[in-house]
């Protein structure tokens, strides 16, 4: 069988599809990185909804798919970014997936990290607010019995007149803070709202900054998660961390040179791209576990044309692909979004994504994940 695939600018190809998926072993933990893939969150297909409505999530399905990634030896990074934190899910439906993906990981023993943010701010808000609402946020993780990932926070990027605010803001957090925690650097590519974060545009002075904060609290702190999609960075900051502090890249373009490392270290990994990624990402952190890099890059660098077409500006909409794989993959049966951003991608950049996915057998039924492509295309209007 052969599908018409529809190419910008209303012409097709033609694609031949995968008949098997690609071959993996056994399940296992993970010894020689921490890994934790960013879930999504599984709508509810039959609510009757807008996109300004509340988030009504399938819990069934959402707790599945965190089951699915905890089963191949990854942590569960939830309520980030990926799972539509500020694009969708308000902070009344982040801390129901927080309560309830704690609740199921300690019932199967997986790993859990949970965001922490201010997203129930709705409107300006000043500095002490934000510090209230952070702290009502990481009240609600820790009683969970979850990490606490410290995410970035839009109202404070508004409201903060320098790094003096920074400072003595997330100081206060890891000081009342009961367990180290993950801080979490999300770029503007990422969200625009955050541009300036730190307390400065300048890159290199916001990670002066982000640094101070980390130095005058190392034992509050189990590691920092960068995203800023830019390498180089990444391995200078993460070579002046203090000893005992990790750095979990969420650079979803560079992810695998960053996991190998060098002779100077290596960062461990917290990646929305390993949501749709999970056994293979697994698969390629089990290798490098017996300490053959070669082979853990031959693993992963095949994937990385399908992340950077996923995180394509408006890097922001990454998560569109990120559910179309997980319904064309079986683990979920349809492609409804929170907040209807299941339209947030053309038609020709899910198709090219298929493709992508299809030719690193990522899809478990091959035949089922041509058939819903089929199927969405017919749709779509595209003659098969």
């Amino acid at each position: 069988m052969r599908l018409r695939l529809p190419e910008p600018g209303g012409t097709t190809r033609e694609y031949r599809p995968r008949a098997e998926p690609l071959a993996l072993s056994a399940p296992g933990p993970l010894t020689s990185r921490t890994v934790f893939s960013a879930a999504h969150v599984v709508a509810d297909p039959y609510a009757d909804t807008t996109p300004d409505s509340p988030a009504a999530v399938d819990w069934d399905a959402t707790l599945a798919f965190r089951r699915h990634l905890w089963s191949h030896g990854l942590g569960v990074a939830e309520a980030m970014d990926t799972a539509q934190r500020g694009m969708g899910l308000d902070w009344a439906g982040a801390a129901e997936l927080i309560r309830r993906s704690a609740a199921e990981a300690r019932s199967v023993g997986g790993r859990i990290a949970c965001g922490v943010g201010t997203d129930q701010l709705t409107g300006p808000a000043g500095l002490p607010e934000i510090r209230a609402a952070y702290e009502e946020q990481l009240a609600v993780v820790e009683e969970s019995g979850a990490q606490a990932v410290l995410m970035a926070s839009r109202a404070l990027a508004a409201a903060a007149s320098g790094p003096e605010d920074y400072l003595d803001l997330y100081g206060h957090l890891l000081r009342q803070a009961s367990e180290p925690v993950i801080l979490h650097w999300l770029g503007p590519m990422f969200d625009p709202a955050l541009d300036g974060y730190w307390g400065s545009a300048d890159l290199d002075a916001a990670t002066e900054t982000f640094l101070d904060v980390i130095a005058a609290h190392p034992d509050k702190v189990d590691g920092i998660k960068v995203s800023l999609l830019d390498a180089r960075r990444e391995v200078e900051l993460r070579r002046r961390l203090p000893e005992g502090v990790r750095c979990y890249t969420g650079d979803d373009f560079h992810y695998p040179e960053l996991i190998a490392g060098d002779e100077q270290g290596f960062s461990h990994a917290l990646l929305g791209i390993f949501d749709p990624l999970g056994p293979l990402a697994a698969e390629a952190v089990r290798i490098l576990d017996t300490g053959d890099v070669e082979a853990f890059r031959k693993t992963l660098d095949p994937t990385v044309a399908l992340s950077r077409h996923l995180f394509e500006p408006p890097t922001r909409f990454y998560k569109t692909g990120v559910v179309f794989l997980a319904w064309l993959a079986g683990h979920q049966d349809h492609f409804t979004m929170v907040g209807g951003l299941q339209s947030a991608r053309s038609l020709p950049h899910l198709a090219r994504a298929y493709e992508l996915a299809d030719g690193l057998g990522l899809f478990p039924d091959p035949a089922r994940a041509e058939s819903r492509m089929r199927a969405l295309l017919t749709v779509q209007g595209v003659p098969q």
